[in-house]
């Protein structure tokens, strides 16, 4: 079973809507993405160094208070406005850090604030970044599980 062949409309239609359809230029985006998000995780590289000479973390244990804190400043950012003018020219580079999960919530939380603290914000928050979290933690039980698996067998 081969593809039907498309009317004379259909392909009339086809060529205006490729007539009329928005260039997006490509390079241009993937590259304000990459210089965005690089500079998002090199701020959240200097945060880690803050708290490994200024507090006594190891190189291990800077990572939890760092994407906290990445997470906060993202949370006031977005509350000013400025994380969405951020979103708007870098894309993905901007989604993809622990920022974009700080923006996420932060962004549905505002949004449902004039329905009340209760139900607007508690119940609203976390619509958007929930199935996030329920992945991670999803994910996080399937690698423990192989690690165990694997200490169990003798492999590592």
């Amino acid at each position: 079973m081969g593809k039907t062949p498309k009317t004379p409309e259909q392909q009339k239609y086809e060529k205006l809507e490729k007539q009329y359809e928005t260039k997006r230029p490509l390079l241009k985006n993937v590259t304000k993405a990459f210089f965005v998000g690089g500079a998002i995780c090199l701020i959240g590289q200097a945060v880690s160094y803050f708290y490994i000479y200024f507090f006594n973390f190891t190189e291990q244990t800077a990572g939890n208070p760092t994407v906290a804190t990445m997470v906060f400043f993202a949370m006031i950012l977005t509350g000013f406005g400025i994380y969405d003018h951020l979103g708007q020219f870098g894309g993905a580079g901007s989604a993809v850090p622990v920022t974009g999960f700080g923006n996420a919530v932060i962004s549905a939380a505002i949004e449902h604030k004039t329905e009340g603290y209760v139900l607007g914000v508690g119940g609203n928050i976390f619509k958007l970044a929930g199935s996030v979290i329920v992945f991670g933690v999803f994910a996080a039980f399937v690698v423990a599980l192989i690690k165990t698996l694997l200490i169990q067998w003798g492999v590592i």
